[in-house]
């Protein structure tokens, strides 16, 4: 593999971006609106996608957003977001947000989530991506679990496909 053809994770990966909340930012349970940060870590994750693949890349999926507690006012938000795997077209990109209390510093895991883009060419037809080369045992370790996320996600279409055609 040349290195034309690959790059390592770190190079695309966005650690700990800052996000203050606001009142503006908040649902009527007086927590932070879902919402807000999932558009977040799409956004974060086009950033990315397209410093991985050199193109212009669009949102495929999104699958395993999973909420694990939540925000409230005052509280900062830290997102960090790094590309798992490529595959032709398509790059997994995992997020992780962390809810930070700005006065004590302490943090606490607020939101996982997996994006899948596919790059674009000039005339909007998927292009190859470069391959990923994890440096670190932790991306090494998503590099992997990637892999059987992608597996399960393209048994599902089949399964979709097929019970379709059979209605």
């Amino acid at each position: 593999m040349s290195a034309m053809n690959s790059k390592p994770i770190s190079a695309s990966a966005i650690e700990k971006h800052v996000y203050k909340v606001f009142p503006n930012d908040m649902n009527a349970h007086n927590t932070v609106f879902g919402g807000m940060i999932m558009a977040k870590c799409d956004r974060l994750a086009l950033v990315v996608a397209e410093r991985h693949s050199a193109h212009v890349c669009v949102t495929a999926s999104v699958d395993s957003i999973h909420f694990r507690a939540p925000a409230k006012g005052n509280d900062t938000l830290l997102f960090s977001l790094s590309l798992n795997r490529s595959w032709g077209s398509s790059m997994e990109i995992g997020a992780r947000v962390e809810a930070e209390n700005s006065y004590t510093g302490d943090t606490r895991h607020i939101l996982s989530a997996f994006f899948t883009f596919v790059a674009l060419d000039e005339n909007d037809n998927p292009v190859d991506v470069p391959k990923a080369i994890p440096e670190t045992e932790e991306q090494k370790r998503r590099y992997e679990n990637a892999e059987i996320r992608r597996e399960g996600r393209l048994k599902t279409r089949e399964q979709l496909v097929r019970a379709e055609d059979k209605s």
